[in-house]
């Protein structure tokens, strides 16, 4: 009987491995093999000057030590991060908010489907005409400047620049990140807080805790493993975020290049063909993205080990 039962889970495990033959061919076609490639060519001098190619020609670490001898990398960095960070704390501070009161048991909020739906639905449009309607809205002539002026708040003359601006032009690309993915974030930590055990909120409730303790006592220490993926997928996608600045500043990052992105960074060697440093500046950003992503986990795993 027990070779049997051996069998049957050794032709289980067999059957495992075969479903995923698929995910993996794909993984290493679309995603391995890129990789490796983007590495490789990160230590060939290849870019074209006119109708003139220079190169493949092999020049192992230049590429990096052009990449580092300007302060325009670490520039572009903190542009990025500084974005994202000023969208991703309103973000998850109210998803938060909006997870626990459509969750909440007690509050038996009505026509929770509806406003889940239209939380959700800017992250269904494309973050192109996202971009392209604000900046017709806050364009030195646009709609927003028109109200202002019309409420008195503004002088005619001297309409507000928004994407002249350092602050204000950071802003906007940051609130148009918050908006498009806050309902995403939001239906993550639901999805979390629902399969928390209501018997705890119960045993909570009865015991005389106030709903500010149930949410920081139970819901936040075990919504913890949400948290994490949001974050470390927030990051990433920060650290990527191209589209909305790209079509908001027409690809200059102005101004004076304090909303150039890393991608943004990145398209402008791809764009002049200039693979190489496009490589490095590549595998610059998968470093990058890989140390934050550690130091998010580590920093976020901390607390629950000391305990233990």
């Amino acid at each position: 009987m027990e070779k049997q039962k051996n069998s049957k889970v050794v032709e289980y495990n067999r059957w495992g491995y075969i479903f995923l033959i698929p995910f993996m061919l794909v993984y290493t076609v679309f995603q391995l093999i890129p990789l490796f490639t983007t590495i490789y060519n990160s230590f060939f001098e290849n870019y074209r000057v006119g109708l003139e190619q220079i190169g493949p020609n092999f020049i192992g670490l230049e590429n990096y030590v052009t990449l580092f001898s300007t302060p325009d990398i670490w520039k572009y960095f903190g542009n990025t991060m500084i974005m994202w960070i000023m969208g991703f704390v309103p973000q998850i501070l109210l998803s938060l908010l909006l997870g626990a009161w459509f969750t909440s048991p007690s509050l038996r909020l009505k026509g929770q489907q509806f406003f889940k739906t239209v939380i959700y639905l800017p992250n269904l449009i494309m973050a192109s005409a996202f971009a392209m309607l604000f900046f017709t809205l806050f364009a030195n002539e646009g709609p927003i400047n028109s109200m202002l002026i019309g409420w008195g708040l503004m002088d005619a003359a001297e309409p507000y620049k928004w994407l002249s601006n350092t602050f204000s032009a950071r802003a906007l690309v940051a609130f148009m990140n918050f908006l498009m993915w806050f309902g995403n974030t939001t239906i993550l930590l639901m999805s979390g807080m629902l399969g928390i055990d209501p018997s705890l909120y119960e045993a909570a409730e009865v015991d005389g805790a106030t709903s500010n303790q149930i949410f920081y006592k139970i819901t936040l220490p075990l919504l913890k493993p949400i948290l994490i993926y949001v974050m470390i997928t927030s990051l990433i996608g920060g650290l990527q975020m191209f589209d909305v600045p790209q079509i908001l500043t027409n690809g200059t990052g102005d101004p004076t290049r304090n909303t150039m992105t890393l991608i943004m960074y990145l398209n402008k060697h791809l764009y002049s063909k200039n693979f190489g440093m496009g490589g490095a500046l590549s595998v610059f950003l998968f470093v990058i993205t890989a140390i934050l992503s550690i130091m998010v986990f580590k920093f976020t795993n901390a607390g629950g080990k000391e305990k233990k």
